[in-house]
């Protein structure tokens, strides 16, 4: 049986000639050929020795390549090329045998072919060998002889196609994986995920020899990402790179490889793998996309100015319109989680311009994001995502209504009120009948009586125009309402309360806070009547108006100052009431004169007045002052008075019971219990604040406490209680590390209550957890002794 190895395969292309070399072997005896093939006839001739033996071939061609050529050999021959006279050359030698052939006829296309001798043809082979010509048997022409052309009607000449790496051929029978794989491709594109993974599941199952086996675990693995299951997007991250570490698809394999380890908590293996991208795949656009995997890495771990960076670096240097737009949409959300909204507002419209459907894809996320940008007055930008978002869907989705209204309604806060007026009409055409009709038909009724020019003067004269055109009209009541409310937002108070009469005339169904309108420019006049030291202005305003005061003027400016953020002041007008002969009073000032000084930190001074209020308050059943003693206890936290909080604790405890809010000082108290040695402080109150946890179920405070308390409880050797309370940690949501530890320890009080078989249990479990911690490695040698 002949066997064919193919070993190599070398292409050059020359102007519009091709050059091929090929390696292989004949019953295992290595040969190789050279294949010239060029657009036109071109000349090619052995040169013999005396004892026939070829000891070059030269071919001739009239054009010359654009750059010069370097010399190529193989173990048979090498190629060569000379340039003379605007000839080119090229001029093989042989290190063994040589042997040159015209190639007139395709074995695969012509069914008739014929013994043939040419000096000209468009494609020459040369086959390199050692001592016998594989597959080829040369027969002396007999000048008698007639050439007759062989005929080959019925079938074709054996013919070998596409070898794989093994040297046997492809076969037509495994395109079931080719269809499979376009198939998986289509699912995923269609993000139609667990079905895509079980069809993965199926080919490799069925076709364990697959072509594709590369691109079948590369897609497992941005399966595994885009359903978050990041410990499976490890696992196989890990086999994929072993196996195919020269891949195309490994820069994206890295990205998602660091990624995961970043979400499961390990982030020195996602630095080692973001490390491995950027310096080994520069130039990929998944090391953009690493830019920000590793941003929100940075983010995450408090190192803010870090990920900022990399976001605006994968932003700047991708050319992926949707790279581009998850850089901006990561920016986008750190500038508006953290309050600037004009920042993050410059970032999502730079994606509402590129790739508005982008927002679909995370539709919680970009919804809270658009009511956060709505609620700080960035209209133009919430509207312009809840637009994006409807344009993508339809009224089948469950939010199309709303965003539709929430997009006109935001846009009725703009000055394009063109555009407003098209959205609100656009959702009067969907929804005829919507949900939000009436709000709809009132904003547009709204925004005609907002299209005029925005000064106050231009809007004051339109309103005094409609009000004296159409007395006795609808029109002319909106017109006073709209007055009344513009001189109110141009703190024009005395005039509102000028036409009193006038605005509370108005039918009160239709106008419902006219009187509001009016209280509210009456404390108007008194602010500003205050601000200029006007007090008879301020009780004849009082009264007339009905307008509740403080007991003296200290109560107005004081507020006005803590409003202003004048702590020296407000702290000079609370210490000049604190020796006032009314107790109510005087609890109110020292309660004031306290809050002051916990502003602005200065908790020395609280210390006194703090403990004057508690006395005039301790047989008080209303809780208004009460929480002086957790600023009490907090003030005497930060000056480090510790040996004084137990008293203070037990106190707010009597008083507020088992409040989520002290939650935080009971495990201070804890602590210090703890470094006390002392376990009937660190047992009350670790059961106090798993007691909270479990009320509230929120389990911020864990696994803190529950070690604390379990290791007290084994001190004591209470091994029942130090088990359930390790116990206790199965339910609460641990990371991987805390979860080792935990099953480490829950596996301790097992063995020493001489379960053994739960002890193994639970040392498998932290095994499991996180195999290379030091708890798992302590669970180990527990299991092995």
């Amino acid at each position: 049986m002949l066997k064919i190895l193919l070993f190599s395969l070398l292409t050059f292309n020359l102007f519009a000639l091709e050059l091929s070399i090929t390696g292989a072997k004949e019953n295992f005896s290595p040969y190789s050929t050279l294949h010239l093939e060029e657009n036109t006839p071109f000349l090619c001739q052995e040169t013999k020795d005396d004892f026939e033996i070829v000891t070059k071939i030269v071919c001739a061609f009239t054009k010359k390549p654009p750059r010069k050529m370097r010399l190529i050999q193989n173990s048979f021959f090498k190629v060569e090329n000379v340039l003379k006279k605007k000839t080119f050359f090229l001029i093989i030698t042989p290190y063994y045998k040589i042997k040159l052939y015209p190639m007139i006829f395709d074995m695969t296309k012509n069914k008739a072919m014929y013994q043939v001798d040419v000096s000209l043809a468009k494609h020459w082979m040369i086959v390199g060998y050692k001592t016998k010509l594989p597959f080829i048997k040369k027969e002396p022409i007999v000048d008698s002889s007639i050439n007759f052309p062989f005929e080959l009607e019925t079938d074709n000449l054996p013919f070998v196609g596409s070898l794989d790496i093994k040297g046997d051929p492809v076969h037509i029978k495994r395109v079931g994986d080719v269809t499979d794989y376009l198939k998986i491709k289509k699912l995923y594109e269609d993000k139609k995920y667990e079905r895509c993974l079980e069809l993965i599941e199926e080919v490799m199952e069925g076709y364990p020899n697959s072509l594709f086996n590369a691109e079948l675990i590369f897609y497992k693995i941005r399966v595994y990402s885009k359903v978050n299951d990041h410990d499976n997007v490890i696992k196989m991250s890990k086999m994929y790179l072993k196996e195919y570490s020269s891949d195309e698809n490994v820069p994206e394999v890295l990205s998602l490889l660091a990624y995961s380890y970043h979400k499961v908590g390990m982030s020195t293996d996602a630095d080692y793998f973001f490390d491995r991208l950027f310096s080994e795949h520069e130039n990929s656009e998944y090391s953009k996309l690493g830019f920000i995997y590793l941003g929100e890495m940075l983010e995450s771990s408090g190192a803010s100015s870090k990920a900022i960076s990399y976001y605006k670096r994968a932003l700047n240097e991708t050319t992926r319109v949707e790279t581009a737009a998850m850089a901006a949409y990561s920016l986008a959300k750190y500038y508006i989680m953290t309050g600037n909204m004009k920042e993050g507002s410059k970032y999502i419209m730079k994606i509402v311009d590129a790739k508005p459907a982008f927002f679909i894809d995370d539709l919680v996320t970009s919804m809270n994001l658009m009511y956060k940008l709505g609620d700080n007055e960035e209209y133009v930008t919430a509207s312009a995502i809840a637009k994006s978002i409807t344009d993508a869907t339809d009224k089948r989705h469950d939010e199309h209504e709303n965003l539709m209204k929430e997009k006109a309604m935001w846009l009725t806060h703009t000055e394009d009120k063109n555009k407003a007026l098209e959205a609100l009409n656009e959702y009067i055409a969907q929804y005829k009948y919507g949900t939000y009709e009436e709000m709809i038909e009132v904003a547009k009724d709204e925004l005609f009586f907002d299209t005029s020019d925005g000064n106050f003067t231009v809007k004051l004269t339109e309103y005094n125009s409609l009000i004296e055109e159409y007395k006795n009209d609808t029109i002319g009541y909106r017109a006073i309402y709209e007055k009344s409310k513009l001189l109110l937002e141009n703190r024009k108070f005395s005039e509102v309360l000028d036409f009193e009469e006038t605005i509370l005339s108005l039918d009160e169904d239709m106008y419902v806070d006219t009187d509001v309108i009016i209280k509210d420019a009456a404390v108007g006049v008194m602010k500003i009547a205050l601000g200029e030291k006007k007090c008879q202005e301020v009780l004849d305003i009082s009264h007339d108006y009905n307008v509740t005061l403080s007991n003296d003027w200290d109560n107005g400016i004081y507020e006005c100052a803590m409003i202003g953020s004048n702590f020296t002041l407000s702290k000079e007008i609370a210490k000049r009431n604190l020796s006032s002969k009314n107790i109510e009073l005087r609890k109110k000032w020292l309660y004031r004169y306290i809050k002051v000084d916990f502003e602005t930190g200065n908790y020395s001074d609280i210390i006194e007045p703090a403990k004057e209020l508690i006395i005039l308050i301790e047989d008080e059943k209303e809780l208004f002052y009460k929480d002086v003693y957790r600023m009490l206890f907090d003030s005497y936290q930060r000056l480090e008075e510790k040996e004084k909080l137990l008293d203070v604790m037990m106190r707010i405890q009597e008083i507020f019971g088992s409040d989520y809010r002290d939650i935080e000082r009971y495990v201070e108290i804890m602590s210090i219990g703890n470094k006390k040695k002392d376990n009937v402080i660190v047992i009350k109150y670790a059961e106090e604040v798993m007691k909270i946890q479990n009320t509230s179920s929120s389990y911020a405070q864990s696994p803190f406490v529950e070690f604390t308390l379990y290791q007290t409880y084994l001190d004591l050797k209470d091994l029942e209680k130090s088990l359930n309370v390790i116990k206790s940690l199965d339910t609460v949501e641990l990371n991987n590390r805390d979860r080792a530890r935990q099953k480490y320890l829950l596996g301790t009080v097992y063995s020493k209550l001489w379960r053994e078989a739960d002890a193994a249990k639970a040392y498998d479990g932290a095994i499991e957890a996180d195999p290379d911690s030091a708890w798992a490695k302590l669970a180990m040698s527990a299991k092995n002794i």
